[in-house]
């Protein structure tokens, strides 16, 4: 992955809802996906012309999602245009009958440079519960051996939601064993089908976080987390912690992204927002170039300011590192820039300032 220059000019990642349409029933799913695509999707004609806006983007990779992105019969044929355009593109598909063998090499043969598919425990029970289809946790096994067979490297997703956690620490054996290029840990926002019931509170969030290091350095394999930035405080915390007492560290970069901060999420209509998580539009590329809205509209030009950032994540020293998840702060509060719900950490200092719970 190119990293770009300046997040306020080019993100990491955007990421492109090609479809809604989804035979899965996720009961955590985002987009609410359904099994017909909308009527308002992006044409052919129009999602061509977004290949075009990504190339002036210029983003890291592009990530092709959904609902399911085989269930656009042109997406073999966008792919190529990306990649003739020099894009990275990888593609987060459904595990359904329509991942077979012959569509994965197609969009192999295409340019696809990475898969990412889901796995969200270590037995069928658990993962197929929250897919809502029978069969697709040995499906999911199966897949990742035919991405493998087509030469190129998968990524492994895993939601984390109350009932899926229970089972982290078996979930991360067999991730260990898969060996992916990177083990992305989505800790769920409750939005769409999501219920706030679901999700993990701070407590829980600083248990997984610390899971996820712990795993990370036992195995030497690379693990990321999704709408839970203070990852990254832990995992510098643990660096600064073994430095002090004299054992090595391995030294990461660690990139700054966030909803609208190196990061973009292009839905199926063209509506542009910070992320998939965080529902606030701040455009459509039907009527302006995904470049402009990212660079210049006011919200995207917000979240990537720090001195906008409320509550502890305002005081906090791991601000410029960590930012907090702006989408589960409008999630909980209605407010993109009040402190995330999901850390635990205080701010050195915090409960002495005026504007603390408390304070004075």
């Amino acid at each position: 992955m190119r990293m770009p220059q300046a997040l306020s000019y080019s993100p990491v990642v955007a990421v492109w809802e090609t479809t809604r349409a989804c035979d899965l029933k996720c009961t955590h799913c985002r987009a609410m996906a359904m099994p017909d695509a909308s009527p308002g999707q992006l044409s052919t004609v129009e999602a061509f012309d977004l290949v075009g806006q990504l190339a002036e983007l210029e983003p890291g990779v592009v990530v092709l999602t959904g609902g399911d992105p085989l269930k656009r019969p042109d997406l073999p044929a966008l792919v190529e245009a990306m990649v003739a355009r020099g894009l990275e593109v990888a593609i987060t598909p459904s595990v359904t009958p329509l991942l077979t063998s012959e569509a994965i090499r197609r969009l192999a043969d295409a340019g696809v440079s990475r898969f990412a598919l889901s796995l969200d425990g270590p037995d069928a029970a658990t993962h197929d519960a929250l897919r809502g289809v029978p069969g697709s946790f040995a499906a999911t096994l199966a897949a990742i051996d035919a991405v493998r067979a087509a030469g190129l490297p998968v990524q492994v997703n895993t939601s984390l939601t109350r009932r899926t956690r229970e089972r982290l620490a078996a979930t991360a054996a067999l991730v260990a064993g898969l060996a992916p290029v990177l083990w992305s840990v989505f800790l769920v926002v409750p939005v769409g089908r999501a219920a706030a019931a679901a999700t993990l509170d701070a407590d829980a969030c600083e248990e997984v976080f610390h899971a996820l290091a712990h795993w990370t350095e036992a195995t030497g394999l690379a693990v990321k987390t999704t709408a839970a930035p203070a990852f990254r405080r832990v995992l510098l915390q643990r660096a600064a912690a073994a430095r002090a007492g004299g054992r090595a560290a391995r030294r990461r970069r660690a990139v700054a992204v966030n909803d609208g901060k190196g990061f973009v999420f292009v839905s199926h209509t063209g509506d542009v927002y910070p992320s998939g998580f965080l529902p606030l539009r701040a455009g459509n590329v039907r009527e302006t170039r995904l470049a402009d809205v990212y660079r210049w509209s006011p919200l995207f030009t917000a979240l990537r300011d720090e001195e906008r950032l409320e509550g502890k994540c305002g005081a906090c020293e791991f601000r410029s590192v960590c930012g907090g998840s702006r989408a589960r702060a409008w999630a909980h509060t209605g407010n993109a820039f009040a402190e995330d719900p999901a850390c635990r950490w205080i701010p050195r200092g915090w409960g002495e300032r005026a504007d603390a719970p408390g304070g004075g």
